[in-house]
């Protein structure tokens, strides 16, 4: 869908800037009869929420949702599903500084080029604000896919030079929770927090890499031509803001090895049809074969750094900018839940999609 609308089947329309009055969702086609955890989709929200922790955001929002329509006793309904989080703790004074300046790599000259205005206040709906849409519609679509079995779990890999040296498998993932940085390693993870607190008191930022894993997939999501799964799943990353890469399987991992030794061998495990190897990352030809699905998601730094830095006014002129306000020395942390709710709605739409296949 175009623009403000993700999905086929199961639908997210999204609302709200970052310093407007709220952020809000229309959602279309969540199955009837799913019961609803209110504290589930709370928690959620809390791990996608600014100022959870030293190494983010300052920015204090409690991010509380507020359903207005699809659910009644609580279970889902059917019906549409409607949604608000309120703004109320905008600083927007804060960007006074950037309303006539573009700040390199950010999306103010491209939005002032297309549309011809922008809202410079912590950057309207280009902010990662608007993601609280996208974590309440995934929890609902976790609590959807929990009945079928299938669970989504995403994981900090990387934070710039720190990173996993193993395979997902070897890693506890039940502990992701446990410190601030969302990483299973839990020695890695101390030095990735230090690491992100020493960028921030630079002033600068910092990217890195977000794993995800699906488990309990069925075989027969997406199609073999325009409807790949795995093609879905990256336009859902892709859409997420700062993101810049995506790779699922051994993506470019496997550039260097012949057919022979990339290709997953099929063999008969007590009258069920298996792999040996899931080089292919859970997807053949487009469509899941049952495997765990896993992939790699790449951030970029913030480009908003509150340090000086040369750029361009509105009329072209050559200035200066150091930027105020407050911002997320790394994404990361924050966006470990937006990734598990893009991968969860993709999941179910694609799950509700496959009951047409055939009669």
């Amino acid at each position: 869908m175009y623009n403000n609308t993700f999905g086929n089947l199961f639908r997210l329309t999204s609302f709200g800037e970052s310093h407007g009055k709220a952020v809000g969702g229309v959602i279309d086609g969540f199955p009837a009869g799913i019961s609803i955890d209110m504290e589930f989709i709370q928690n959620e929200l809390s791990r996608r929420r600014p100022g959870q922790s030293a190494i983010t955001t300052a920015r204090k929002e409690e991010d509380k949702v507020e359903f207005l329509s699809g659910i009644y006793e609580g279970v889902s309904t059917g019906c549409p599903i409607g949604f608000v989080v309120w703004n109320t703790n905008q600083h927007s004074n804060d960007y006074d500084n950037m309303k006539d300046v573009y700040r390199p790599s950010h999306a103010d000259y491209t939005y002032t080029q297309k549309y011809g205005l922008r809202d410079h206040r912590g950057g309207g709906r280009s902010s990662a604000r608007e993601t609280i849409a996208r974590v309440v519609t995934g929890a609902l679509a976790k609590l959807a896919l929990k009945q079928l079995g299938i669970t989504v779990t995403a994981f900090t890999s990387q934070v710039g030079k720190y990173k996993l040296e193993k395979d997902y498998t070897q890693y506890d993932l039940s502990r992701i929770e446990d410190n601030p940085v969302r990483c299973p390693d839990q020695e890695l993870a101390k030095q990735m927090g230090e690491y992100i607190y020493q960028i921030k008191g630079e002033g600068n930022t910092i990217g890195g890499v977000i794993s995800c894993v699906i488990k309990g997939c069925p075989v027969g999501l997406g199609q073999p031509v325009f409807g790949k799964l795995h093609a879905a799943l990256g336009s859902a990353m892709l859409s997420i803001n700062a993101v810049k890469g995506f790779e699922y399987g051994q993506g470019f991992g496997s550039m260097e090895q012949k057919g022979s030794e990339q290709n997953d061998i099929f063999y008969n495990n007590q009258g069920k049809i298996s792999v040996r190897t899931n080089r292919s990352g859970g997807i053949q030809g487009g469509i899941s074969n049952g495997e765990d699905i896993y992939f790699r998601v790449a951030f970029k730094p913030v480009a908003t750094v509150l340090m000086e830095q040369p750029t361009v006014d509105v009329h072209g002129n050559e200035t200066l900018l150091k930027a105020r306000g407050r911002h997320d020395p790394c994404v990361l942390p924050r966006a470990v839940p937006i990734v598990e709710a893009m991968a969860a709605m993709t999941l179910l739409d694609f799950y509700l999609l496959n009951k047409a296949s055939k009669l």
